[in-house]
């Protein structure tokens, strides 16, 4: 098998990062510097055209997305680990909230993140923006909360659904988002926290 990822610490590969290090796959780490232009060469952009990361070419085959590098290697990969649901309506589950992470929640994320955070001029920012924003997160997140109810996980037992998930949710402890009104996310989260998997990317990232 040759499987090469393409990422840069920090950004939405990390959650592709977690994705490889539940299913313990190994692979070619190639480490771009977004600005030193490594995603906008010629050489990369051959692999993806949109210039962007995470990256993954499984045997040939380059997939982009972290929402479909997840689906795919879960696919692939962690049915038989007992990490991503078989054919069938718990994969649909599973798919369902990665894609939610990614287009609902992760949208929002997004959006508050460019109205609110440094690494954006000041005079590009919007304040009602930043501010509808900050109400569709919580909004997500009482959606999440009100999944989660007295489950362990987002599907009973863990599963890469959790990783993908729990990735994008950790990025709102940057934004001074109030998490007290969500106990269970915030158990949840606890409990992904806790993943050993979890704590040899931590571990790496410092």
């Amino acid at each position: 098998m040759s499987l090469i990822f393409y990422y840069t610490p920090m950004s939405t590969a990390s959650i592709t990062q977690l994705i490889v290090e539940e299913l313990d796959l190994p692979c070619e780490k190639i480490k771009l510097d977004i600005q030193k232009g490594d995603t906008k060469t010629p050489e990369f952009l051959k692999v993806n055209p949109n210039g962007k990361v995470p990256t993954i070419v499984h045997d040939g085959t380059a997939i982009w997305e972290s929402s479909a590098i997840t689906m795919y290697l879960g696919e692939v990969f962690g049915v038989d680990k007992k990490l991503y649901p078989a054919a069938g309506p718990k994969r649909g589950e599973a798919m369902k909230w990665i894609a939610w992470g990614n287009v609902t929640l992760g949208e929002a994320v997004g959006r508050l993140g460019r109205n609110t955070r440094d690494w954006v001029p000041a005079d590009q920012q919007n304040a009602k923006a930043a501010d509808a924003a900050k109400n569709d997160v919580h909004h997500n997140l009482r959606i999440l909360d009100e999944a989660l109810g007295a489950k362990q996980f987002l599907l009973g037992d863990y599963t890469l659904a959790d990783t993908h998930v729990h990735s994008l949710v950790d990025w709102i402890g940057y934004m001074k988002i109030d998490m007290g009104p969500y106990a269970n996310v915030s158990a949840w989260s606890k409990r992904c926290r806790a993943r050993p998997a979890y704590a040899r990317i931590m571990a790496t990232a410092r």
